[in-house]
């Protein structure tokens, strides 16, 4: 779930906009998916959940349809009748025209049109896929464990999800997925890929990848599972140093991680080790969550600029148990949305220290808005910038100690990034 969205009908605008200081900031990813993969977003803003299910879709064969909204003439720069003019060819000469569905051809064509705009952010949801969507960010659902994103114009892994049948299969952030089953990737959105890789629990994926730094591919067999996800993990190592983990952030993630902190406090945790690595982000609001239990209240956590260079700062809501404790933060490739928020606050805040490889580099903010039908459109429509005020968008955030984690160690389960942060917090805790 996650990088800044809004869920909107249309109906309430009016009200929303001026109640706009009461909603809930989110930030999904976008199929917040964790299997299912899917491309990150920031979503922003929503007072309450919606739900996008609606009844099974009815199938209109083109040659019963009847259009509504159709209006005749051209538009004074743009020709809409050339859109009119290539349906009513398919109608009446498509050998299979009978068996076309002319809702189908909708959703495609406004597929088609979010392509047009070259953003993989921007995409359409019909009813089933917004259904889906729904499910997932409430916690549960079947697939592969990872996140998916366009990186260099190829189909990239995110993030595997820990324990997740993705990670099992040796998935590795930056893996390039270069066929679904036999299937080129490169020709097909994220929302294609998505709908190729999801299953039922028991089911086989088999991709073709090329991790990082290989010259040859490799075909790997995923077993599709339910995903079940904790967020946030806790462990102790020598020296009563707290190795806090957070996989992403979901709507449970702030609870989690007060409980966490409450624990740390009670056992006069000395250092922290956040680890950020293989994060695709989430809910924003838990993000901001878990900021404010870092930085003292006040502080900017992340800035939101819109199309007219607006800018929005979103800034830490109190409850700080864990600034006066020294800490580092771990991130890699697979950290993303709102995970390098997060890292980019504790930052520019604190001036924390982040260890491992450069975050992935997603930093625009989408609305997911509902659509009539139980459809919905996901649309870019603002980029977020740290505290200090860099964008990241693309290029990611550079960790002050750059430690690789390679194919080798995760073969041998070695994590040199781990250790040297380790090494770090032990040397600032003397």
């Amino acid at each position: 779930m996650q990088e800044d969205f809004k869920i909107i009908n249309e109906s309430e605008n009016a009200e929303l906009e001026r109640g706009r200081n009461l909603f809930k900031k989110s930030l999904i990813f976008f199929v917040v998916v964790f299997l299912i993969v899917g491309s990150f977003f920031a979503g922003r803003s929503y007072e309450q959940k919606q739900n996008l299910a609606t009844d099974e879709e009815k199938v209109v064969p083109l040659n019963q349809a009847i259009i509504e909204g159709k209006v005749a003439g051209a538009d004074s720069k743009v020709d809409f009748s050339l859109f009119w003019k290539v349906w009513d060819l398919v109608k009446d000469k498509h050998i299979e025209r009978d068996k076309i569905n002319a809702q189908e051809m909708v959703y495609g064509a406004i597929n088609g049109m979010l392509q047009a705009t070259g953003d993989p952010y921007s995409s359409f949801f019909d009813p089933k896929s917004s259904k889906e969507f729904s499910q997932e960010i409430e916690g549960s659902f079947d697939g592969i464990g990872a996140e998916l994103g366009i990186k260099d114009n190829l189909l990239t892994v995110i993030a595997p999800l820990d324990g997740s049948p993705s990670e099992k299969a040796g998935l590795r952030a930056g893996d390039k997925i270069l066929r679904i089953n036999g299937e080129v990737a490169a020709d097909i959105s994220i929302d294609e890929a998505v709908d190729k890789i999801r299953g039922k629990k028991g089911t086989e994926v088999v991709l073709t990848i090329l991790h990082e730094g290989a010259e040859e591919t490799q075909d790997v067999t995923v077993v599709r599972d339910t995903i079940e996800v904790k967020t946030v993990k806790l462990e102790f190592r020598n020296d009563n140093i707290a190795y806090l983990k957070v996989t992403r952030f979901g709507e449970s993630t702030g609870k989690e991680f007060d409980l966490a902190v409450n624990e740390m406090i009670s056992k006069s945790t000395k250092g922290i080790v956040l680890d950020l690595r293989n994060n695709p982000g989430g809910l924003l609001d838990e993000s901001v969550d878990v900021a404010s239990r870092m930085i003292p209240k006040g502080k900017i956590v992340v800035t939101e600029e819109d199309s007219t260079g607006k800018k929005d700062n979103l800034t830490t809501l109190g409850g700080d148990k864990l600034s006066n404790i020294p800490t580092v933060v771990l991130i890699n490739e697979g950290s993303a949305s709102a995970s390098e928020i997060l890292a980019g606050a504790l930052k520019d805040n604190q001036g924390i220290t982040l260890i491992g490889m450069k975050s992935f580099g997603k930093g625009s903010v989408q609305q997911l808005i509902p659509l009539p039908g139980g459809s919905s459109v996901k649309i870019t429509i603002a980029k977020w910038l740290t505290p200090k005020g860099d964008y990241i968008m693309e290029k990611g955030i550079a960790p002050d100690v750059e430690v690789d984690l390679a194919l080798d160690d995760f073969k041998n389960n070695r994590d040199p990034q781990l250790e040297k942060a380790m090494e770090v917090i032990e040397e600032k805790v003397k």
